[in-house]
This record gives C-alpha cells, sequence and structure tokens, in this order.
C-alpha cells in the first residue's frame, strides 16, 4: 500500500496546522464558560478566526468586563493581520476575487510565519506553505472550537478543571514563538508589568488595551533618516 509522502514544507504546514488548532479546544470551553453559546463560539472562529484576538475577546467578558472593552481588545490585537498582507503581498499574487478574499482570511500569525520562512527565491513553496497552514488550521481550529465548547456546557465551571488559566496559558503559547529576538522580549515584558499594574485600578479589559498601546510604543523605531545625494 503507497504511502502519502509530502515536502518539507507541507509537513511543515500539518505540523503547525495540528498544534494551532489544538488550542481550540480551550477557547471553545473557556468561550462557554464566559457567556457565549455554542453558535455564538462557532461564529467567533468562523468569523474572527485570529486565536489571540478570540481568546482576548472571551477573556475580558469572563473577568466581568463589557462587550466594548471585549470588542476594542479583540480588534487591538487582530490589527496585526492587516500588516502581514503587506509581507504577503508578492505570495498571494495574481490572486483575485473569492480566492484572494479567501487568503485574507486565513492570513493569520502561522500561515505568514510558514510561508515566509521558505526561501525567497521559492514562490511556490511559499504559495504553498500559506495555503497548507492556513486552510488547515481554519478547518482544525474551527472544528475542536465546537468540540471544546460542547464540552464546556457539560463540566460545569472550568475553575474545577483549571480551564480558568487557560485563556491566559493558551495565549502565552500562541506569542511565545514570535518572542525570538530580546527587544522583543523586552517590549512582552514591560507590556505585561503594565497590564498586571492596572489591573486592580481599571475595568476588566482595559489593562490589556493599555499595554497593548504601551507595547507598540516601546517597540516603535524611528525609521533611518534617508540621505539625499547632493
Amino acid at each position: 500500500m503507497a504511502r502519502l509522502r509530502l515536502d518539507p514544507t507541507r509537513q511543515q504546514a500539518l505540523s503547525v496546522s495540528v498544534a494551532t488548532g489544538a488550542y481550540g479546544l480551550s477557547f471553545g470551553a473557556l468561550s462557554v464558560a464566559a457567556g457565549l453559546d455554542v453558535w455564538q463560539t462557532m461564529a467567533l472562529s468562523l468569523l474572527v478566526f485570529s486565536g489571540g484576538s478570540q481568546f482576548a475577546f472571551v477573556g475580558v467578558l469572563g473577568a466581568g468586563g463589557s462587550a466594548a472593552a471585549a470588542v476594542a481588545t479583540s480588534t487591538f490585537l487582530g490589527v496585526r493581520n492587516g500588516f502581514y498582507g503587506v509581507a504577503l503581498a508578492d505570495v498571494l499574487r495574481p490572486v483575485r476575487g473569492i480566492r484572494l478574499a479567501w487568503g485574507a482570511q486565513v492570513t493569520i500569525d502561522e500561515s505568514t510565519a510558514v510561508a515566509l520562512a521558505q526561501p525567497h527565491d521559492d514562490p511556490e513553496a511559499r504559495r504553498a506553505g500559506f495555503w497548507w497552514t492556513g486552510v488547515g488550521v481554519f478547518v482544525l481550529w474551527n472544528a475542536i472550537t465546537v468540540l471544546g465548547a460542547l464540552l464546556g456546557e457539560r463540566i460545569g465551571d472550568p475553575a474545577d478543571w483549571g480551564l480558568d488559566a487557560a485563556a491566559g496559558a493558551a495565549f502565552l503559547g500562541l506569542v511565545w514563538p514570535r518572542l525570538a529576538s530580546r527587544r522583543a522580549q523586552a517590549v512582552a515584558g514591560i507590556s505585561a508589568v503594565v497590564a498586571l499594574a492596572l489591573t486592580p485600578v481599571l475595568p476588566a479589559g482595559v489593562p490589556i488595551l493599555v499595554a497593548a498601546l504601551v507595547g507598540v510604543l516601546a517597540g516603535w523605531r524611528p525609521s533611518a533618516p534617508t540621505e539625499v545625494p547632493e
């Protein structure tokens, strides 16, 4: 019986898809525990489809924050996906129409990372990395989210199972691989300290927004001045 053999790019894409999709179990359970029903949880994964933004949304709701704070926090974290489109412009060309809209939906941390990890002079490998990862994560994330939501309806208080801390742990798991440089680690540390310091004095969700703003300011670097030839 012949065995299906995948090239390294597709193997990497599938590995990332399985690892990321597994977090959907925690998200589904936490979403129901935060007050959303199964259908709302499914819609959030299908339409938002950004793990960090989704965990932030249900985390704010679960902590007693307002819907406005939850949406603002989720949106702030989701803005980064728009910047990925700039880096992926050459990868997605000449995609148009429905395929372009689908590409925009699956432009996430993982699909961007796998695509850009391929050799710059191999556009086919970059496209394969993007599409296999993006679609793979989308399918597994949404399928496992449903399982988590159904599980969440039956387990009762999530604190009894340790799921009250799962949002933070899962979010850290998604963010940790991006903290490869000392600068990124320093910015993350500063933002975490700010969020922890403000948590006792500000409404739920607001410390995250302030910490995100501080992170943006701390991580910003002015462009080097361009020399004008004489």
